[in-house]
């Protein structure tokens, strides 16, 4: 018989709204919010925008972009990340904020009332790397569909189990 064990459960953070948080947060959602609008998203029309904080103190953002052929197509998180990577490649990634308009969306297909838009797990192995690659953990801040904001120290809290270049040495 297979003794089973449980997946440690991870905490983050919970804030009624964006007005709790610190100035510095409310700066990245705003411009998350304002690279949303900048999605280019004709197949799904799922809108998704990301800003990051940088450790010198430069925002950098992104939106999703789509391609017809699915596969070829971008997450925001993935957008921002390799942003920042190509343009300031030696400045550690400190927060990051994904936000959508589609949170309306997510509640009547799922029937949920409380939706949260989390990073794919093809994102949250990106940002995995990045974390890896300086060696400090990256804020990340999410918002459900109630406006609710969560907090995650780290996206090992969203990837227990992850894959690192540790196993490839």
């Amino acid at each position: 018989m297979v003794k089973r064990k449980k997946v440690q459960k991870e905490t983050f953070e919970k804030y009624k709204s964006i007005e709790y948080l610190a100035d510095e947060e409310k700066k990245l959602f705003t411009v998350a919010f304002d690279k949303m609008r900048n999605a280019y998203a004709p197949y799904s029309n799922f809108h998704v925008g990301a800003a990051l904080l940088l450790e010198d103190g430069t925002v950098v953002g992104g939106s999703n972009q789509e391609n017809a052929s699915y596969g070829l197509s971008m997450c925001a998180e993935r957008v921002a990340l390799f942003s920042a990577g190509a343009n300031y490649p030696n400045i550690p990634v400190k927060k990051l904020v994904v936000v959508t308009k589609n949170y309306d969306k997510a509640e009547s297909n799922k029937g949920h009332d409380n939706c949260i838009l989390a990073p794919c797990g093809a994102c949250r192995q990106v940002i995995l790397e990045y974390e890896n690659r300086f060696g400090s953990d990256i804020e990340i801040y999410l918002m459900d569909s109630n406006k609710k904001i969560y907090k995650f120290d780290s996206v090992k809290q969203m990837l227990p189990f992850a894959f690192g270049g540790y196993f490839l040495k």
